[in-house]
């Protein structure tokens, strides 16, 4: 299992394998949403905050 590092509380988040890039996943420390930026290094950043959009 790869471990990668949660940019908000620096904790491990482990990973599988078979991780893909722009895999979105959660630290399991602080709960903030993670994204897979990078697989060569490893490296996670905050998933972008998405908009909803109710057609207004």
């Amino acid at each position: 299992m790869l471990n990668g590092i949660c940019p908000e509380c620096a904790a491990p988040v482990p990973l599988r394998e078979d991780v893909v890039l722009h895999e979105f996943l959660t630290c399991p420390e602080c709960g903030v949403a993670l994204e897979v930026i990078s697989l060569s290094p490893l490296t996670l950043d905050r998933a972008p905050q998405v908009e909803e959009d109710w057609g207004e």
